[in-house]
């Protein structure tokens, strides 16, 4: 165990975190001196994660620091039926298939964070799939239907005329049956997950045995600092991203996220992030050198230091000293000119994947983003002669380079 006060680790625990239900509870669960059991259940309903799914994975890896166990709940059985924590629609089914390879490509990144040695992995199928018809009617007498019609979600569904099909009300049931299972101590989820964490203690209570805490975790706001990270919003930073694209992309976060990103996306400890905080208050530290740490730590977290390194470099070479990457494209473009003599621009800066249609090739060249040998086009300039643009280096918006052959 760790050989700090159980209020040090209380503190430290506490970080970035939304609500701890109840707060006592968990400090007494410390006070006793022995490794609690961590749990979090995760449903492998798709195959990749980013920064914002490795919130509560952070978060375990901080406990396991601490001293305490983890369980990792791998829902291949509750992945069948699907959680309906946010949603306005019945979650489609997914088959064993699916589940099993999306459930081996998260455990494989989920231990880039976890100390294995401290990890136990578990599926819930294995328990879930074998209930016959007696233990399910059993822990089902243990919820009424008003009760599952208090999660907000159903609330909402069912006051707006909307369809919940009977299997959805398993989810909770079995989220909170995983907990008994395992005697989860502390169970991690999001903010949305509180319901379902709630209902565990309420089994394990019913069931004559110590309940588990509750500790919720806010959404992480992906790179536009409004919407939560999702791919869907083309606002994710991947676990599995480069190191110069995860660099390039935790440097265009607003300045008013990097704490947030701090204390849930990094490995910094809680005094120091505590430091950081203050100083950035009192203009003590520069938020662009900030940033850059906190970008180079999630580099290095995820890979090394020296990839860190390498990915700060690049992007100075991008943007700070405004330099070229060597290692930008090359596109072979058709640049014969047309009876006016010119070739549209527009269409080349699509061919080359650096905008997606010629319509937002067009508004980039008008708003001086799109650059040629380092000078930015005049506005309206989507003609152009072929001498302007052959062999020449072109930089689209502050990311995307490529070469003219």
């Amino acid at each position: 165990m760790s050989p700090i006060t159980p209020e040090e680790q209380l503190y430290i625990i506490k970080s970035g975190i939304d609500a701890v239900i109840p707060e006592d509870a968990l400090l007494e669960k410390l006070k006793r001196g022995k490794p609690l059991n961590i749990k979090l259940g995760v449903d492998p309903t798709a195959p990749d994660i980013h920064l914002g799914h490795a919130v509560p994975l952070r978060k375990l890896r901080q406990f396991q620091d601490l001293g305490h166990r983890v369980t990792l709940i791998i829902g291949d059985g509750t992945a069948l039926i699907g959680d309906p924590s946010g949603r306005n629609s019945t979650r489609p089914q997914l088959t064993k298939e699916q589940v099993a390879a999306n459930a081996q490509t998260y455990v494989d990144q989920a231990f880039k964070i976890l100390d294995p040695e401290k990890t136990e992995l578990k599926h819930n199928a294995d328990w879930i799939l074998d209930l016959d018809m007696a233990k399910l009617l059993s822990l089902l007498s243990n919820f009424t239907v008003a009760r599952i019609l208090e999660r907000d979600d159903f609330h909402k569904r069912y006051t707006g005329g909307l369809p919940i099909a009977l299997h959805e009300f398993l989810y909770p049931v079995m989220q909170a049956y995983d907990s008994v299972v395992i005697n989860a101590d502390v169970e991690i989820g999001g903010s949305d997950q509180l319901f379902n964490l709630l209902a565990g203690r309420e089994l394990m209570e019913k069931l004559g045995m110590e309940p588990q805490v509750a500790l919720t975790l806010p959404l992480l706001e992906g790179t536009d600092g409004v919407r939560k990270m999702s791919k869907s919003y083309g606002n994710y930073i991947g676990l599995t991203d480069e190191p110069n694209d995860m660099f390039g992309k935790i440097m265009s976060i607003p300045d008013e996220l990097m704490i947030k990103y701090y204390r849930l996306a990094s490995t910094v400890e809680v005094a120091q992030i505590d430091e950081i905080e203050a100083g950035l208050a009192n203009d003590e530290l520069h938020p662009n050198k900030v940033k850059r740490a906190l970008a180079r730590n999630i580099v290095e977290a995820y890979y090394d230091e020296a990839a860190a390194q390498a990915a700060e470099s690049d992007f100075d070479l991008k943007f700070k000293e405004h330099g070229f990457p060597e290692d930008a494209p090359v596109v072979e473009a058709d640049l014969t000119p047309g009876e006016d003599g010119t070739v549209y621009f527009a269409k080349i800066i699509v061919e080359a994947k650096a905008a997606q249609s010629v319509s937002e090739a067009r508004r980039l060249i008008d708003g001086g983003g799109v650059k040629v040998n380092g000078t930015a086009l005049p506005a309206k300039s989507y003609y152009v002669t072929p001498e302007t643009v052959a062999h020449a280096q072109v930089q689209v918006g502050k990311k995307k380079f490529f070469k003219l052959a």
